[in-house]
């Protein structure tokens, strides 16, 4: 590697044989570099800034530290008084006692070359935040999310708990109940009567569901965990104060909250909030048009009845299209079946990588 001194000078020293009648690469073959080097030089900023290249030998800045003031900013970082503090506290505290010795990035690669680049005091380092799980389903069963979300009384102050749990490929409602209170009991109960009813117990253990949820306490207690270990249902949760790492739960139960039906003073008592999230789940299930999942209902998508219907409506729009062409001007509506669903999706390119799935699709509202 030749510094940017000696660039300058061997550049200078061609430019000077060259102007003389030289040949050029006879010129650069003699002061030991190739033609494409001295182009590459002053195409570049190599007559100008130097090698660009992390290994390249650097000549010392002539502000830098001299070894005695090395030596003195280890032995003041080193001092009992400063033990468990960081060089950004340091120099102020010098400063206080009008004494500056270097600056705190100064202090920082000192320690640093020395092994000292270490957390002062008793703090542990900040770990990285854990990326979120990304969870696929490409049928029904394979994942579910839920959650818990209070309904109010007509009492200020009292309140209800809701539990459900959604199907993430089909969006059905597959498990849900309301009590007076939040415990534990009522949320592996349901997980327990959810099982049941989708007929977990007859599919093997390592194709049963995932349970994504978050960082409650109900739903992280040991009587739940208990359940879902007998059931053979693998827990996953949400990210700490990470609020859409659940979204799909979170979406439901805006979609319940803002129906036309919700009572905006609250429910009377038990019995009509119950019987509220009867007709709610019935809706949902039987007559709400998903536009997540191409405007079918949850119920239709979770028994495999999609593909059919949106074949039809394909079969409709190509009718109306060679009825009056003019009216379209490009591609009928795409009614194609959504695919697979991520729960947290990483790049869509890795998950149809690691998982060969066509269509990976958001949640819509």
């Amino acid at each position: 590697m030749i510094g940017l001194e000696d660039r300058r000078i061997v550049a200078c020293d061609i430019l000077k044989a060259h102007s003389a009648g030289a040949r050029l690469h006879l010129a650069c073959e003699t002061a030991g570099i190739d033609v494409r080097t001295l182009q590459r030089w002053k195409a570049g900023d190599g007559l100008t800034a130097g090698d660009g290249r992390p290994a390249a030998t650097r000549p010392i800045p002539s502000h830098a530290l001299s070894a005695e003031e090395r030596a003195e900013v280890l032995r003041v970082a080193n001092e009992p008084r400063f033990a468990d503090v960081p060089p950004a506290r340091i120099v102020p505290m010098l400063a206080d006692e009008g004494v500056y010795i270097a600056s705190e990035s100064s202090f920082a690669r000192v320690l640093r070359a020395h092994g000292q680049a270490v957390r002062r005091g008793r703090a542990k380092a900040p770990k990285a935040t854990r990326r979120p799980t990304t969870h696929i389903a490409t049928a029904p069963r394979q994942v579910w999310c839920w959650d818990m979300t209070y309904l109010p009384a007509t009492v200020i102050g009292r309140w209800f708990h809701l539990y459900l749990i959604l199907d993430l490929y089909s969006r059905k409602i597959v498990g849900w109940e309301v009590h007076d209170s939040d415990d534990s009991a009522h949320a592996a109960r349901l997980v327990h009567r959810t099982s049941l009813a989708e007929g977990i117990a007859g599919v093997c253990r390592e194709d049963r569901p995932v349970l994504h949820g978050d960082n409650g306490a109900t739903l992280k207690a040991t009587t739940v965990l208990a359940m879902l270990h007998w059931l053979g249902v693998k827990p996953s949760y949400s990210r700490p104060r990470v609020s859409d790492d659940n979204a799909f739960a979170e979406s439901l139960f805006r979609t319940a909250k803002y129906r036309p039906e919700f009572p905006a003073k609250g429910f009377v008592d038990l019995d009509e909030a119950r019987t509220w999230a009867t007709h709610f789940v019935r809706w949902y299930n039987i007559d709400h048009r998903h536009s997540g999942i191409r405007y079918v209902s949850p119920a239709q998508r979770h028994a495999g009845e999609d593909h059919a219907i949106l074949a039809a409506r394909h079969a409709l729009y190509a009718q109306a299209r060679e009825r009056n062409p003019g009216r379209w001007s490009r591609d009928t509506r795409d009614w194609a079946p959504i695919g697979a669903v991520a729960l947290n999706p990483e790049r869509d390119s890795v998950v149809n990588t690691a998982h060969g799935a066509k269509a990976i699709r958001s949640m819509a509202a």
